[in-house]
C-alpha cells in the first residue's frame, strides 16, 4: 500500500488503535478523516494531531452510516481508503444470568453491521478511485475466542469471515481488502485499565504501518499472529477449494 497521498476515513479514529493509525497516516502525507460519536473525544484527537479532520457520526445505525457515506463522498470525493476500526467491547454477566440485550445489540451493530454496511456503501465510490483499499480491524479473538467476551468474539469472527469473502468478490477489481487482527493492546477498549497487560500501542501501530506498506493482506501481532497462523494454512486450502 502506498502510504502517502491518500484520503482516508478511519472509524473510531478518536482514540486507541484508530487514533494511533490516524496520526501516523496524517503525518505521513495523507488526508485523514476520523469519525466517532463523541465530539469531545474527536476534539482531543485533533488537538493532539492538528492534521486530522474530525467528523462526528454514529455508525451504529443504518441511517447514521448512510448519512456518513453521503457526507464523506460529497466533501471528500477523492476518498480512496476506508479503515473500519470502530469497536465496542462490553464486559457482561455470564450468559447463565439475565442479560441486557441492548449491550449485545450495540456490539453487533458497531463491530459487525457497521463495517459490513460501510463496505457495501463505499464500494461503488471506491471502484472509481486510485489505489482503493478497505481495511477491516478484527482481533486475535476472531480466530480463538475467550469465554467471557462471547458476543465480541463472535462479531470479530464474523468480520474475519466477511473480509475473506469480500476480498474474494473484489479480486477482479482495483479494491484491495486488508485485515488487521490486533492482540490485546494497551488501550481503553472495554474500560480503563482493563488492557494494561496488552502490548504497547505505539509498537503495534508501527507494526501495522510496516505491514501495510509491505502490502500484506492479513496480519496480526505476537499472540494474535500465533492464533491467526494456527488456523491459516488449513483454512486457506479449504477456502480455495470451495471458492475457485
Amino acid at each position: 500500500m502506498e502510504l502517502k497521498g491518500n484520503t482516508i476515513l478511519i472509524t473510531g479514529g478518536g482514540s486507541g488503535i484508530g487514533f494511533a493509525l490516524a496520526s501516523r497516516l496524517a503525518k505521513n502525507g495523507n488526508k485523514v478523516i476520523i469519525c466517532g460519536r463523541r465530539a469531545e473525544q474527536l476534539a482531543e484527537a485533533q488537538k493532539s494531531c492538528p492534521e486530522l479532520i474530525p467528523l462526528q457520526a454514529d455508525i451504529s445505525t443504518a441511517h447514521g452510516r448512510e448519512e456518513l457515506v453521503s457526507e464523506i463522498i460529497q466533501k471528500y470525493p477523492d476518498l480512496n481508503v476506508v479503515i473500519n476500526n470502530a469497536g465496542i467491547q462490553n464486559r457482561l454477566p455470564p450468559l447463565t444470568e439475565k442479560q441486557d440485550w441492548s449491550k449485545h445489540e450495540m456490539e453487533i451493530a458497531t463491530n459487525l453491521e457497521a463495517p459490513m454496511h460501510l463496505a457495501m456503501l463505499f464500494i461503488p465510490h471506491l471502484l472509481g478511485q486510485r489505489n482503493p483499499f478497505i481495511i477491516n480491524v478484527t482481533s486475535g479473538l476472531a480466530f480463538v475466542p475467550i469465554y467471557f467476551l462471547p458476543t465480541y468474539c463472535a462479531t470479530k469472527a464474523a468480520l474475519h469471515s466477511f473480509t475473506l469473502t469480500l476480498r474474494h468478490q473484489l479480486k477482479a477489481t482495483p479494491i484491495k481488502v486488508v485485515e488487521i487482527a490486533p492482540p490485546a493492546v494497551n488501550t481503553d477498549l472495554g474500560g480503563k485499565n482493563l488492557h494494561n497487560h496488552g502490548v504497547d500501542l505505539n509498537l503495534f501501530a508501527d507494526h501495522c504501518m510496516k505491514h501495510l506498506e509491505q502490502g500484506d493482506e492479513e496480519f496480526g501481532y505476537e499472540s494474535s499472529e500465533t492464533r491467526r497462523l494456527a488456523v491459516k494454512q488449513a483454512t486457506d486450502t479449504i477456502f480455495k477449494q470451495m471458492n475457485p
